[in-house]
C-alpha cells in the first residue's frame, strides 16, 4: 500500500510517499481503507518533534518528555502520521461483530498515528463508528478528536441557555466545534480569530466576531460566563475583568503556571481558571455522529490536498493562511474544497 512515511524529524520535505506492506487485521480489529485523513496541530507537533522546546510546547514540560520518550528522542518511532479520518471497512477479523465489509466510518487512533495510509488497522472497539451520513469523507475526517474534546468540555461545565460564551481561537478543530456545541446549548457566542478566518467563523453560527489583530476583547466593557483559550495564547489575568462574577476562563493549552492558577482560584472565589484534560472514549465519537446527523454541527473544508502532496498540506496550514479545516485525500480524488 502507500504511505506517507517519515524517518527524521523536520520541515514538511520530511514526509516522502512509499510502498510498504498491507497491515492484516488480527481477530478483533477491522482493516479500515482509508478516504481522507485530517492535517491537525498534533500532526505539525509530532512531524518535528526533534526540534521542539520546552517554551514551544504547549503542555507542561514533563509532558513533552514522555511525548518524546513515546514517539522518539532522536528520530520517530512511529514512521506515519495522521490521527483522524474517514473511510470504508475493507476486511474484518475473525471474531468482530461491530462492523461488516463495506460500512462507511470515521475515527480516532490518537497518538498511536497512521492514517496517513491507504490503509489502517484497529480495534473494533476503538474510537471508531459510522460515518455520519450527511458528510463527505473529508468532512467527517477533520472533526473526530476536536468534537470530542469540545463535547466533553462544555458538558463538564453544565453551560446553560443564555449564558454568554467567547472562544478565543473559534477556528482552531477544537473550537470550532466548541462555538457550535456552546450554541446548540443556547449560549450567545462570541468568536475570536484571524482577519482571514472571520468568515468562516461567521458560517459556524458566532453571534459575534472580534479580528483578534484589530481589537482586544479583554479592554471592553463585555462580560462573559465562559471564555475558552484555545490555543492559550490568552491570559486569566489579564481576561479576569471581563469575566461575571462566577465566570470561568478555560484554557485547552496549559502549562504549570496556569495549573497553579487553577488550584489558586479554586480556593479564592470569583472567577475561576480551569485547565481543560479529558480523555477520548467511543461514547463521545457516537454522541459526535448524532449531533452532526442532526444538523447540530457542521465543518467546513478550506482545502485538500492528495495522499502524495501531504508535505504540501503540510506547508499550507503552517503558512498560516488556511481559512478552515484542511484534509488529505486518499486514492481518487473526492470532489473539489468545499469552501
Amino acid at each position: 500500500m502507500k504511505a506517507i512515511v517519515y524517518t527524521a524529524y523536520g520541515p514538511p520535505d520530511v514526509l516522502q510517499l512509499q510502498e510498504i506492506p498491507t497491515p492484516k487485521p488480527k481477530a478483533n480489529e477491522v482493516r479500515i481503507r482509508i478516504r481522507a485523513a485530517s492535517v491537525n496541530f498534533g500532526d505539525l507537533l509530532v512531524r518535528k518533534l526533534g526540534q521542539v522546546t520546552p517554551a514551544q510546547f504547549h503542555m507542561p514540560a514533563l509532558f513533552l518528555m514522555l511525548a518524546k520518550l513515546y514517539f522518539g528522542i532522536f528520530r520517530p518511532r512511529r514512521a506515519i502520521l495522521g490521527s483522524e479520518f474517514a473511510g470504508d471497512i475493507d476486511t474484518v477479523g475473525s471474531a468482530v461483530t461491530r462492523f461488516n465489509p463495506g460500512t462507511p466510518v470515521f475515527g480516532f487512533v490518537g497518538p498511536r498515528m497512521g492514517a496517513y495510509a491507504e490503509y489502517i488497522c484497529m480495534s473494533e472497539n476503538g474510537i471508531l463508528t459510522e460515518k455520519p451520513a450527511n458528510l463527505t469523507y473529508e468532512q467527517a475526517a477533520v472533526v473526530p478528536y476536536g468534537a470530542m474534546m469540545a463535547l466533553k468540555m462544555i458538558g463538564r461545565l453544565d453551560l446553560r441557555p443564555g449564558q454568554k460564551v467567547l472562544v478565543n481561537g473559534a477556528s482552531a478543530g477544537i473550537g470550532s466545534l466548541a462555538l457550535q456545541i456552546a450554541k446548540h446549548r443556547g449560549a450567545t457566542v462570541t468568536g475570536v480569530c484571524g482577519t482571514q478566518r472571520m468568515e468562516f467563523v461567521r458560517a459556524l453560527g458566532a453571534d459575534r466576531v472580534i479580528d483578534y489583530a484589530r481589537e482586544d476583547f479583554t479592554a471592553g466593557d463585555e462580560r462573559w460566563d465562559v471564555i475558552f483559550d484555545i490555543l492559550g495564547k490568552g491570559s486569566f489575568d489579564k481576561a479576569r475583568r471581563v469575566l461575571a462574577p462566577d465566570g470561568r476562563y478555560v484554557y485547552v493549552s496549559f502549562k504549570s503556571k496556569q495549573l497553579m492558577q487553577m488550584l489558586r482560584t479554586r480556593l479564592t472565589g470569583g472567577p475561576r481558571a480551569l485547565c481543560a484534560s479529558e480523555t477520548e472514549q467511543l461514547a463521545d465519537l457516537v454522541a459526535v455522529k448524532g449531533l452532526f446527523e442532526s444538523g447540530a454541527l457542521t465543518t467546513v473544508i478550506d482545502r485538500t490536498f492528495p495522499l502524495e502532496q501531504a508535505a504540501d498540506a503540510h506547508r499550507y496550514v503552517e503558512s498560516g493562511t488556511k481559512a478552515a479545516q484542511v484534509a488529505i485525500t486518499v486514492g481518487a480524488p473526492m470532489g473539489s474544497p468545499l469552501y
